[in-house]
Order: structure tokens, then sequence, then C-alpha cells
């Protein structure tokens, strides 16, 4: 059994934080002791075959590895733009160590069928842990209701603009999906009706090639509002366990509850573009801060930091959505929406934290106990003994540049390019392994299905 011995490290877990000492045997975390290294005090419990690797991590901070509850790794179908091998590498080196992946694939994940494929591609490809999401349309909510569908970790539900027949449009079939579910939805959440209204009107005085600024004004506080309180609505109608993804907009807050995430029925999340990014910032980024909802107002993105810290929103995640670059160009209307940016998601939380606007146990609790509260994870988003030993060795005064030399990303580009971050990303295990540490990866690893309580 391989043993680690990770000592000396500021670990930040459960909202506290301590220097201390971890040994791993296996998959899993032996134990945690704190303030001092065991190994010199007592090293009866280290009796092993071996002695163990130890690694000090002094002046390191030891995280949990991240749960990701939103990414589009493109596979199957669209793989010009990443693959789950791709994307999950990039992941485990910005301390991402599992992830959920979106429905809206080539086939798209409508099917047991389609979910068993894509359970079984990750099996042979992924570097992180997995799980899936299986997609609601107008037509199949009986195929969401079957056993095998159970295997997928929540049904995602387009309740605004996506690819093929995924857009849940019906009245009747939004209804069948929150009455007849007993998973957790997931909504994607903006109104295609005040879109469509929007669209037309600036098109009518501007014409077809409107440059990005109109995008976050087509796609505007009102459409995701009403689309957000129709779900809300429903959920409170068949006490549904609803899941809201990627608010964007102050005004939806107030449809949410500052209580304990164990005491909701209805959570909601935050994606990274949307706690870095305003509107401010499209006159130098332009398309490629394009998202589905838009980047809005520093007002909105100043209510969504407030309303995360008071625990009205209760996870952050990434919304990995890679393009090409020559998907990314032309007008608003004609550009895709989307961006990578599992590699950068915990730095550039870090980073917020630097500047005083998060702290980083509650980064922690965002983003790798919730998800696995939230979802049901088990044994995964805590360092506790007994749990597999997801862990992240962060150096936080090691400071480097994003750049086209360093990006990991399939499609080659980053919204961060430029940005200077002054936390670096060392070491990540998975479950039990050192799968990436200072660069070098261990290519032969692969990760595991997640296993929900």
């Amino acid at each position: 059994m391989d043993s680690i011995f990770i000592k000396n490290a500021l670990i930040i877990n459960e909202g506290k934080r301590q220097i201390a000492d971890v040994l791993i045997e296996g998959e899993r975390i032996k134990w945690v002791h704190g303030e001092r290294s065991m190994l010199q005090e007592a090293p009866s419990p280290l009796t092993t075959n071996h002695l163990p690797l130890t690694i000090d991590a002094q002046g390191l901070l030891l995280l949990p590895g991240l749960i990701d509850d939103q990414v589009h790794f493109r596979e199957p179908g669209l793989t010009h733009k990443g693959d789950i091998h791709s994307e999950s590498r990039a992941a485990i080196a910005g301390g991402i160590t599992s992830f959920m992946d979106m429905p809206n694939t080539l086939p798209q994940t409508v099917t047991v069928e389609a979910l068993n494929d894509k359970f079984d591609i990750a099996a042979q490809t992924s570097m992180a842990n997995y799980s899936f999401m299986i997609g609601g349309t107008n037509n199949n909510i009986d195929e969401l209701k079957k056993e095998g569908a159970k295997r997928a970790v929540a049904v995602k539900v387009f309740m605004g603009a996506s690819t093929g027949n995924m857009l849940v449009d019906n009245p009747q079939s939004l209804e069948r999906i929150f009455s007849e579910t007993d998973r957790i939805i997931v909504t994607h959440c903006e109104s295609e009706a005040v879109i469509a209204a929007n669209k037309a009107r600036y098109m009518a005085q501007y014409g077809e090639d409107l440059d990005i600024t109109f995008h976050p004004k087509i796609r505007d506080v009102q459409a995701c509002f009403e689309s957000s309180s129709e779900a809300v609505r429903l959920a409170k109608k068949y006490n549904s366990r609803l899941h809201i993804f990627h608010l964007s907009t102050e005004k939806e807050l107030s449809l949410l509850e500052s209580k304990p995430l164990e005491e909701k029925r209805i959570t909601a999340e935050v994606c990274i573009h949307h706690l870095w990014f305003s509107d401010e910032d499209y006159a130098e980024k332009g398309n490629l801060i394009k998202w589905n909802p838009a980047v809005k107002s520093r007002t909105d993105r100043d209510a969504l930091r407030k309303a995360l810290i008071e625990g009205k929103i209760d996870i952050v995640a990434t919304d990995h959505a890679p393009h090409t670059m020559a998907e990314k160009q032309g007008s608003c209307l004609k550009a895709a929406s989307g961006g990578p940016m599992v590699q950068h998601a915990l730095v550039a939380m870090l980073e917020l934290c630097k500047q005083g606007v998060f702290t980083e146990e509650l980064l922690v609790e965002k983003m790798a106990h919730a998800p696995a509260k939230l979802f049901g994870i088990k044994d995964r988003g805590f360092i506790r003994e007994g749990y597999y030993a997801d862990l992240v060795l962060v150096n936080p005064n090691q400071s480097w540049t994003v750049g086209k030399e360093n990006i990991l990303y399939k499609c080659g580009w980053s919204p961060l390019e430029g940005a200077t971050f002054s936390h670096r990303v060392e070491k990540t295990f998975v479950n039990g392994r050192l799968v990436y540490d200072g660069g070098v990866f261990d290519e032969g690893f692969r990760g595991k299905e997640l296993e929900v309580k």
C-alpha cells in the first residue's frame, strides 16, 4: 500500500486553519494530526512495510480537492474544443479533483444509454473523479424516471437557450419534470421570450452586426429573473429539490434565503467569471468573456459576492466551456458563448481572498465542502480521516502570469490571459495519488466515478 506523509502544512478545512500533518495510505486519509509533526512525536502510527514518501509542506496551504459542479468537457462529439482527458488534466493542474459534466454534447446526454457511454469514456480517459448530469427535454420524462438515470448526479434543465432540443419551453413538460422527478433538478435560467424581444428591438435599431456590449442588454436582468422565478415557483409548488446554476444578477437574489445549506430545498451557484468580471471588462476582453448568462454590471457582481458571503449562494463553480478562437469571433449574435476556466478557478478565487473580498475558509466551503454536501458525494470534499485523499498543496507566495506557454486547455486560450496571480498550485493528489507535481503529470492515472450517498 502506497503511503504519503505531508507535514507542516497549513490546512484550511471546515472553517478552521491549523498547521498539521496528514498521512495518506492507499486511496484514503489515514489520519490528520495538528500543530506538530506526528512523525517525530509518535512514530507508531506510521508502522508500514516501508517509509512513506514525505513531503515537507511548510509555508504551503493544504486544501481539500475542489469539486466543480458545472463543466462542459465537450466529449462526445465536440472534441475539437476539448475532451474529457484534456480538460480533466487542466482541472487537476488547477486543484479541481472532481467534476460534474453537462449533457449538451453530441449526442446529447438525454438517455440512459448516452449517460452510460459518457461514464465509459471517463473511466478510460479522465484524470479527475467524475460524474455526469442527464438532460431533460420536452419529451423525455419517462427516460429521466428510469432506474439507470439515477446514475446521473442530477437532472439538468435548460430553461434558456441550448443546443438541439434541450430547451425545455413547454409548460406541461416543465410541470412534469418538477412534479415527477425525485432528483436534484439543476437549471439554466434565461427567458427565451425576453431574449427574443430584446434581440428584435436592438436589431431594428442598430442592425445585425451588434458588438459585445449588447450581449448583457439582450440577455438582461429581466430575462434571468423571469426564468429563475418560474423555476422557484415550480420547485415550491412541488417541493422539488432545485439548484439554480450560474446566477448573474442582483435581482435574482431576492428569490433565495440566507440559511444553512442543509436546511434548503432551493440552492444556487455562482461562477468565477461572474465574480471576477463586470461589463466594464468588455472593452478589453470582448467576446472572450461572452457567457450565457451574460457578465453584467459591477453592481450585480458586487451583489453576488455579498450573497456568497451571506449564504444566499451556496456553491462556486466554473461553467468551464471551451471554444476555439475561431468560434469566439464575430458579432455578439454570432460568437460562441462560454470560456475555459478549470485551470485558473482556484488561483482566481485565492486572489480575491488576498484582496479581502473573501476568506480562504469561505472558498473551501463553497468549492469543496458545499458541492459534496449538496449532491451527496460520498467521502469527498473534506480533509477527514477515512475520506479519499483528494488534496491540493498551494504556494501562497509564488507569483506567475497566465500566458500561452502555460495554458493547458485544448482550445489554447484563457479569458484570464495576462492576469498575474500570487498563488500557484504545486501538487494535486487524487484518490491518494500524487497526479500533478510542479507541472509534471502522472499521465497513466485515472480517476473514479463519484459515489452518491
